[in-house]
């Protein structure tokens, strides 16, 4: 077992190191989510769903 581990360290931190940034980012959505602000850039002017996707 500490063989596979040894052989696979590099491989092993870069994924434990996506996971992170991954759930790091889920987490962001989340509380932006909860606050009201949008991901959407919020350009409504242009947009087709302005309507529908911020409401007043």
């Amino acid at each position: 077992m500490l063989q596979l581990i040894t052989n696979n360290i590099g491989t092993i931190l870069t994924v434990l190191a996506l996971i992170l940034v991954i759930t790091l980012i889920i987490i962001k959505m989340i509380r932006d989510k909860k606050k009201g602000k949008s991901s959407c850039g919020c350009n409504c002017g242009n947009c087709p769903m302005s309507g529908s996707c911020h409401k007043s």
